[in-house]
């Protein structure tokens, strides 16, 4: 497999699929961007689990757009703590 933006598209999509998921309805650039911005902004495994957070509080009704803002409030007073 590549490493191509059709090729991410193909995963989530098969993958949302297989969990029951509508694939239309993941945002795939604001998770990328998310967990970049954890990665880079507390540290590297910081992301995936970032990602994952903000995933269970969609889970539980939060709007994505919402909990993506909590966790980047959230690292940003991280990386101002430090």
């Amino acid at each position: 497999m590549t490493d191509t933006p059709e090729d991410l598209d193909a995963w989530v999509a098969e993958l949302a699929s297989a969990l029951g998921l509508d694939p239309a309805g993941v945002p795939t650039g604001l998770l990328l961007d998310l967990t970049r911005d954890a990665a880079h902004g507390v540290m590297r495994p910081a992301g995936p689990l970032t990602t994952y957070l903000v995933g269970l509080a969609v889970a539980r009704g939060i709007p994505p757009e919402d909990a993506v803002a909590t966790a980047r409030a959230a690292i940003e007073r991280h990386r101002h703590a430090e």
